[in-house]
């Protein structure tokens, strides 16, 4: 296998340049109690899937709001569950509790805590991006970041501060939910070989490293 090089940090400068992905598979919004039964027996065939959230964004002090969208992607079909119209039910909360079906994701931390504000999860089967990398000596945290750094395609965040609450979702925000948590799941499948392969390098400056610069 050929040796693959990745950035240590990757530059919002060349992300600007490069040629944006999106999601090209099946999207399905799930916002009924039989759709996500039937949902959920697809995604229980899967060994692993791409994860993520979406929570409807707060413009005045004080104001929050309760996670309005799961996205969980296989490598075909992305499911996008409207926890504002359903909830977060105990068959979605078993489902994220099952050590069988990996759920990978980035920054996991910060959707666990937003998807306890609707439901006591116990979840089980995580895998972190962010936390991968680093044990690879890339510092990318971002999900734009890491992917213009291993697929040299850039990720749009046009749809990030919209309204996730609104019914129906528009075109641009299901795109932008499917491939988000679909970019997870292929990241996941290109790094885990590249790790257990030892098949790459990773080459720049360390975060420590340009801040020392700037100070100089």
């Amino acid at each position: 296998m050929q040796t693959r090089t990745l950035l240590r940090q990757t530059e919002k400068a060349y992300i600007q340049t490069l040629p944006r992905f999106t999601f090209g598979g099946k999207i399905v919004v799930v916002q009924s109690q039989t759709e996500i039964r039937k949902a959920l027996d697809v995604l229980r065939r899967e060994k692993m899937v791409g994860f993520d959230t979406e929570t409807r964004p707060a413009f005045r002090k004080g104001e929050m709001h309760k996670v309005a969208l799961l996205q969980l992607s296989t490598h075909s079909v992305c499911f996008l569950f409207r926890l504002n119209m359903t909830g977060l039910t105990d068959e979605i909360a078993e489902f994220l509790a099952d050590p069988v079906v990996l759920k990978v994701g980035l920054s996991l931390a910060d959707d666990l805590s937003a998807l306890r504000g609707r439901h006591d999860l116990q979840p089980q089967g995580w895998i972190d991006l962010q936390k991968y990398v680093a044990d690879m000596g890339i510092d990318d945290r971002s999900l734009q970041k890491l992917y213009a750094n291993v697929f040299g395609m850039r990720i749009s965040k046009r749809a990030q501060r919209s309204n996730w609450e609104a019914h129906p979702l528009s075109d641009s925000q299901k795109i932008y939910a499917a491939t988000d948590a679909y970019t997870c799941l292929q990241l996941y499948d290109v790094l885990s070989e590249l790790r257990a392969s030892g098949a790459y390098r990773v080459i720049g400056p360390t975060v420590e490293e340009n801040e020392e610069k700037k100070i100089s």
